[in-house]
């Protein structure tokens, strides 16, 4: 059952008429909207999850400012997002964020339903611009990752890599690439074990799937998955985290991470819906680096253990990515073992 989140003060409901001409500048007349608007968030997994995390704290930061009136549900099922997403609807709520990666026909069906309601959801797929509210997102925070990867190839031993993932979708697959491209500019000859846990949230299988590639020599993981840095820990060997920086809860383990912000995704859509012209777009582009949208977290406890070559590039990396002079590619493809 989806949990329908009280906890967030709420200040009444518009009316569905004053959600209508907020975007009423998708059909070309001139629309506004006075003070806060009204958010909903729809989440198959917990807030604490890695990925939602991060798109629940924009909404929380946006919420302070007095930007929006928020309000989400979490652990919803892919079977049930239709009908969360009519409920929010129906109740006056002027944008839905949340995440379509299982529910992708069924979500796009009720948008249309909702013409006067934006609509700004993670996604495999791109916008439709016969869909006009409906806008899609995605973590491209591939640059953080490759650098992330340039640490990792400096410091694993063994040149064994084991990478943990939840599924083998583009948003997943481009960060993996990345951050293997980045790990062989240190060490060519680098290999991956790479594997699937086939869940968003399972922190022992994720778990169980480590110790197999540690057994199998890996002195570094790629923490994709919550579980997987506890393996590292347990074992005694090293991680590199991913969306979130966890290494105040694994000090000795998770040398670096590339960190999401969503707050530039967020803020942009806020800012088009308050201005009424709010419409299909593809919002990947503000989870870039030279955006806001990805930073590679602060080394914290292994300032001074990472090679300083390493470091050097990663400055080097860096610099080109935010001025253009350096593009991580966007690799979609599923990444296989070495």
């Amino acid at each position: 059952m989806a949990k329908l989140n009280s906890r967030i003060g709420r200040r009444g409901f518009m009316a569905t008429t004053a959600a209508a001409a907020v975007l009423a500048g998708t059909l070309g007349a001139p629309a506004f909207a006075a003070g806060p608007i009204k958010v909903a968030g729809i989440y198959t997994v917990p807030v604490e999850q890695q990925w939602v995390s991060r798109i629940h704290k924009a909404a929380m930061a946006a919420q302070t400012r007095g930007d929006i009136e928020y309000v989400y549900s979490e652990n919803v099922s892919n079977t049930d997002y239709a009908r969360v997403m009519r409920e929010y609807a129906e109740a006056g709520n002027t944008l839905i964020i949340g995440e379509v990666f299982g529910a992708e026909q069924e979500a796009r069906e009720v948008a249309a339903d909702y013409p006067e309601i934006a609509f700004l959801m993670g996604s495999s797929f791109k916008e439709d611009a016969g869909l006009t509210n409906f806008s899609v997102f995605d973590n491209y925070i591939q640059d953080a990752s490759y650098l992330s990867g340039i640490i990792a190839g400096s410091m694993s031993e063994s040149g064994n890599i084991g990478m943990v993932g939840g599924f083998p979708i583009p948003e997943v697959n481009r960060l993996m690439h990345a951050f293997m491209a980045g790990a062989k500019e240190m060490n060519p000859d680098i290999k991956f074990q790479v594997s699937f846990i086939g869940s968003w949230f399972d922190p022992p299988k994720a778990k169980e799937t480590a110790f197999a590639m540690i057994e199998n020599g890996a002195d570094m993981l790629y923490a994709e998955r919550f579980g997987v840095s506890d393996a590292a820990k347990e074992k005694g060997v090293l991680a590199i985290g991913n969306v979130i920086d966890t290494q105040a809860e694994y000090p000795e383990t998770v040398v670096a991470s590339a960190i999401w912000n969503f707050e530039p995704t967020l803020d942009k859509a806020i800012a088009e819906v308050q201005a009424g012209t709010f419409m299909a777009a593809d919002y990947g582009m503000y989870s870039f680096m030279k955006e806001g949208g990805t930073v590679l977290a602060p080394l914290g406890t292994f300032d001074g253990k990472v090679p300083q070559a390493a470091l050097d590039l990663v400055k080097k990396r860096e610099a080109d990515i935010m001025s253009g002079d350096f593009v991580v590619e966007i690799n979609d493809s599923e990444p296989t073992s070495s």
